[in-house]
């Protein structure tokens, strides 16, 4: 049996740290003096933060010069650290343990594909991190998905051919980068929005560990 590597995305689909960069942004609008809904937080999916930045101070039609604009990433993050600070495994995702704690069992390879700069810390904090065997973060990426950059990195430190690594996503731009790292691509969440995935769950209750091990036996 060929040698498969498994790859997830961080957020939606280990732990929602979404909410929580909404809550840093909105507080950050608050300051500013204007109100950020949850319906202009959807612009800042697997967005950078100093391209969320910009965007934020386009609604808020708010002029900054370098040093503010230095100032308020760094105030965001700040206030992002905090709630994670203050995150548990309550915060991880139905099911997401049992399919780790399965493939480790079978001694498959896991790693990490993520574009946040807090992987480790989050892992480490809802207990998840001994799971992975490597973690390739945005500290490690030059290139933001769509481009297949942090998948390809993570196949190489598995030592898993691409085309025998299968990803979790939950952003189409992830989608994306597995479908162009020729891995095989799982949508976690609405399967009409990510239709380009290879396979689709709306969450990791719906996956059973049959389909895993089809997976794993697939050529």
């Amino acid at each position: 049996m060929k040698k498969k590597g498994f790859i997830f995305d961080l957020d939606g689909v280990i732990v929602d740290t979404a909410k929580y960069h909404y809550l840093a942004w909105k507080k950050l609008a608050n300051e500013l003096g204007f109100v950020f809904t949850e319906e202009q937080n959807e612009l800042f999916k697997g967005v950078s933060r100093k391209r969320c930045l910009e965007i934020l101070l386009d609604i808020g039609k708010v002029k900054a010069t370098q040093e503010q604009f230095d100032t308020w990433m760094v105030e965001k993050n700040e206030d992002y650290l905090a709630y994670i600070d203050e995150m548990d495994a309550s915060e991880i995702l139905p099911d997401v343990p049992k399919i780790l704690k399965f493939l480790k069992d079978q001694n498959v390879p896991i790693a990490l594909g993520s574009a946040s700069k807090n992987a480790k810390p989050i892992l480490e904090k809802v207990g998840l991190l001994h799971y992975f065997d490597y973690l390739v973060d945005g500290n490690s990426v030059t290139k933001a998905k769509p481009d297949p950059e942090v998948f390809l990195i993570a196949a190489q430190k598995l030592g898993v051919d691409p085309k025998d690594c299968i990803v979790f996503e939950d952003a189409v731009a992830g989608i994306q980068a597995a479908n162009s790292a020729g891995m095989t691509s799982i949508g976690i969440g609405d399967a009409g929005i990510l239709a380009d995935a290879d396979y689709n769950f709306k969450d990791f209750t719906e996956i059973d560990l049959g389909f895993i091990k089809k997976l794993l036996k697939s050529r």
